[in-house]
């Protein structure tokens, strides 16, 4: 669906130059606001009529009281709101709109602005507004009244244009919308984009004690702060690298070769051992697989020695990877 602007051009009422100016003026004032536009705004320069024709004439549809949208921009109708059938960006700008400053995306919308989950149309728009707010739920979009919420920082920051609230709330806000193994995903990215950190996310958790399934956030935010950076790691923590005979590997540990500085994923220290854990999209590609070569033999000349594990086996063959690792790492002891 396209999200460009449009001119709207109505058709001429009565005689004269004059009709032709407001609807002139009315499509312009919608590619201003990139097909979106409010009664509001729209009063302050033409008649309500010129609006109200607009609509009847099919050139505009209103999305939300008092808020309308270029028609070409609403998708065919489908038994969904109108909302519902926008671009997520522009659905958000006019859910915003009806908000008229007593709101901000939250939940999954803004998570969405923030670039760490994205959504799709006929998502709903999420939006938390102060309790003592007038808004409340409509068609395609959620209202959640929040006591003690500002809309200002630091509550409420701007992200992408867009009112929005923190990051770290937002995926607190967010864990019990989605599936259960959905919701890692936004969190592990979140933290991989340097948006936020586990002690941050860890102080939002605190303020939400009745968070459904709130253990698993918990934990999920102890394997971040140990330095696991993917399913995948988090995976092998739990079920292959811990335990007797194991040492405690350092995670994503920055080790310094001339002008270049590389992360290591799991590193034992004294037996100068990193285990490498090859995801299953890397697997059989000859550039990464070149790359992670070339990786691996500079470490080698600084006494470095790179085990890689690839997905297939560190999730079917958990045992016998742990064996493997085990005995390599007796072996460099010795």
């Amino acid at each position: 669906m396209s999200t460009g602007t449009c001119l709207v051009w109505l058709p001429k009422v009565g005689v004269g130059p004059h009709g032709r100016r407001v609807h002139v003026v009315l499509g312009e004032m919608v590619q201003l606001g990139g097909g979106l536009v409010t009664l509001r705004a729209l009063r302050q320069v033409v008649p309500q009529w010129t609006v109200q024709q607009a609509c009847r004439n099919g050139e505009l549809v209103r999305v939300l009281p008092e808020v309308f949208v270029a028609a070409h921009l609403v998708g065919a109708p489908s038994g969904a709101p109108a909302l519902s059938r926008l671009d997520p960006a522009l659905g958000q700008r006019a859910a915003l709109a009806w908000a008229d400053g007593c709101g901000a995306l939250s939940h999954l919308s803004a998570l969405s602005a923030w670039g760490v989950r994205p959504q799709a149309v006929g998502d709903l728009v999420h939006l938390s507004t102060p309790a003592s707010a007038s808004l409340r739920t409509r068609p395609g979009v959620v209202v959640h009244r929040r006591r003690g919420l500002v809309i200002e920082p630091p509550q409420v920051l701007v992200r992408r244009g867009l009112a929005v609230t923190r990051l770290e709330q937002a995926l607190v806000d967010s864990w019990p919308t989605l599936a259960a193994t959905e919701r890692p995903a936004p969190v592990i990215r979140a933290v991989n984009d340097w948006l936020t950190t586990p002690e941050r996310l860890s102080e939002a958790l605190e303020s939400a004690p009745k968070l459904i399934d709130r253990a698993a956030l918990r934990t999920l935010l102890g394997r971040l702060a140990d330095g696991c950076r993917s399913p995948l790691e988090i995976w092998g923590h739990e079920k292959v690298f811990t335990g007797s005979g194991m040492p405690e590997f350092r995670r994503q540990v920055p080790i310094r070769i001339g002008r270049r500085t590389i992360y290591l994923d799991m590193f034992a220290e004294r037996e100068r051992v990193n285990i490498e854990l090859d995801g299953a999209t890397t697997h059989g590609d000859p550039r990464q697989r070149e790359i992670d070569l070339r990786r691996d033999a500079l470490l080698a000349t600084i006494g470095i020695v790179v085990v890689r594990f690839a997905h297939r086996r560190l999730v079917h063959e958990a045992d016998a990877v742990r064996r493997e690792t085990l005995s390599i790492l007796a072996t460099r002891r010795s």
